[in-house]
């Protein structure tokens, strides 16, 4: 018997974060699921994006949902699989209008200070979902076959 399966007959492998809603304390979570993907064979390309996508994620729940109250906690959830990356990101706040982020698209000629993050989001992932009222975003990205 061979000692690891294929990733097509492996589980997905997930890992829950939490952290105090403060910028070292951002950087430092966003770091380990850097390296928590890194450690389970994530392309390097599609590392830059998702790493990109997951700042803008973290930063807003922090700034946004915590309101950079660092007695608040952010949770974030990871999950891959063979065909994706799904990262859940989840803040105690209020959330926001979010109609408001199907709206925002790189054509939109109004674009609010706080709008274009979700645009990049957007552009770098495959799907972005927004949950609670906002309050909890999902971003997914699909793996590439890499040699």
């Amino acid at each position: 018997m061979q000692e690891t399966q294929a990733w097509t007959e492996q589980q997905a492998i997930t890992r829950d974060f939490v952290f105090r809603a403060d910028s070292e304390a951002m950087i430092a979570t966003r770091d380990a699921i850097i390296d928590f993907l890194r450690a389970h064979g994530i392309g390097e390309k599609e590392e830059i994006d998702i790493l990109v996508a997951l700042q803008e994620a973290l930063a807003n729940a922090v700034l946004h949902g915590c309101g950079n109250d660092s007695s608040k906690f952010v949770r974030c959830a990871v999950e891959i699989d063979p065909s994706a990356v799904r990262i859940v990101v989840r803040d105690p706040g209020p959330g926001f209008n979010t109609s408001l982020a199907t709206d925002a698209s790189e054509n939109a000629v109004n674009l609010t200070e706080h709008g274009r993050g979700i645009c990049l989001m957007r552009s770098l992932m495959d799907e972005v979902t927004y949950r609670h009222g906002g309050s909890e975003v999902e971003l997914k990205k699909v793996r590439t076959q890499e040699s």
